[in-house]
């Protein structure tokens, strides 16, 4: 086991000195703001008091098992999206919470949100609200649906925006097995989070260059339907259409890891040399190279699915250290097809420290995955445990001059 790293010290990132006020919940802005508190912004996460019994705050708060004695409201998908924030609890409906809203309003570059904006009009904290308190702030809303269209206002899951997007026809398009399905991962959450710390990012660079905030909207249905369509789109790009929708080599449902005699490979020679290179060390001879319907990069995408049965039918005679110690020198693309409970002991993430273990006070020991991208200068951190439901109140309002009963 890793030995537990020490919390604490200051913002090395490249948003040091930002200060996010974060009205986000669940995975999609949550995500995205997190992103955001790596990079080094101070990330106020504003949370509900709930009614008492132990159910306020982000509702992830309570999904997934905790260890034994661990206080409640620290899930373990609460901790993997909110690290490097802290917490702290208003009612917004009283004129106290109020108020200490608009003093962190007042103190704050961006304004994250993903409450439906109807409910942020409720609570008197719509775009042109907030930007009468402070007029530069950059004001970002996580949407389902973007304002101008007749779903707008609607409720959004990540389920629902699969089924919406056309992602939930991929696996119909790859299988044959006509039943629309989701995707088992919050794929429609995530790319949207990406979206949202991207669209983040801009409208400050546009506030550094001109003083301006704006209002910015970061729709999940649209998002993840361009996501999708960058390769699905396919022959509908043009009009009228080529061909058919769907990118033919991605939905081939040959396109899948490999099985070897020991376990499993990604394997996928992609240039001319490469696959003539992967034919030779696979034994299919002269005939196959000089096969017309494998000359060059068109006439292989129309014929991947045998090119798929050639490399499944090779990669079953040798075991995945061979494959991996004979195509690795001629660098064909091949890697060890790892399992979830695999990934800790991968010998890469070891050696880049991809996984880092924390001790918290209360939760104990607990995993998070470092931030992926690294800059060289401004390199990002990991400076706070998840905070536990208003663990910060008092801290933050006092750094603002206000009283903590809110």
């Amino acid at each position: 086991m890793a030995e537990a790293k020490a919390m604490g010290g200051e913002a090395t990132g490249p948003l040091k000195g930002v200060r996010i006020l974060d009205m986000t919940s669940v995975v999609n802005g949550a995500y995205g703001v997190q992103i955001l508190a790596d990079q080094g912004a101070d990330v106020i996460k504003i949370e509900d008091p709930g009614s008492g019994r132990g159910d306020g705050g982000d509702v992830m708060r309570w999904a997934g098992h905790l260890p034994e004695g661990a206080p409640r409201g620290m899930g373990p998908i609460f901790l993997t999206i909110n690290r490097n924030k802290r917490s702290v609890v208003l009612d917004l409906k009283s004129e106290t919470g109020k108020r200490a809203l608009n003093e962190l309003i007042r103190a704050c570059d961006v304004l994250a949100t993903s409450v439906r904006y109807d409910g942020m009009k409720r609570l008197g904290l719509a775009y042109e609200d907030v930007a009468a308190i402070r007029p530069d702030i950059v004001y970002v809303h996580a949407a389902g649906y973007g304002s101008d269209g007749p779903y707008a206002g609607e409720p959004a899951y990540d389920d629902l925006i699969q089924s919406a997007s056309g992602m939930a026809d991929i696996l119909p398009r790859t299988d044959g097995n006509p039943t629309p399905r989701i995707l088992p991962t919050l794929v429609a959450d995530k790319v949207s989070g990406l979206f949202f710390s991207q669209a983040v990012t801009a409208a400050l660079l546009h506030r550094e260059k001109t003083g301006e905030g704006q209002f910015v909207e970061v729709p999940m249905f649209e998002c993840v339907t361009s996501f999708l369509l960058v390769e699905h789109l396919y022959d509908n790009t043009f009009q009228p259409p080529t061909g058919q929708w769907g990118y033919q080599r991605v939905i081939n449902p040959n396109r899948k890891p490999f099985k070897t005699k020991d376990g499993w490979i990604g394997l996928l020679p992609y240039t001319d040399k490469q696959w003539d290179q992967f034919f030779d060390a696979a034994g299919f001879g002269a005939a196959v190279k000089a096969d017309p319907r494998f000359a060059d990069y068109a006439t292989r995408a129309k014929h991947t699915h045998e090119l798929y049965g050639m490399i499944e039918q090779a990669a079953a005679t040798k075991t995945t250290q061979e494959w991996l110690d004979i195509l690795k020198p001629l660098s064909i693309p091949v890697v060890r097809t790892n399992g979830l409970a695999e990934l800790p002991d991968d010998p890469h993430l070891k050696a880049v420290g991809f996984f880092q273990e924390h001790e918290h006070p209360e939760v104990g020991t607990y995993r998070q995955m470092r931030a992926p991208v690294r800059f060289s200068k401004t390199p990002s951190n990991i400076r706070r445990h998840p905070p536990k439901l208003g663990e910060h109140t008092a801290e933050v309002l006092a750094e603002l001059g206000i009283a903590a009963d809110h």
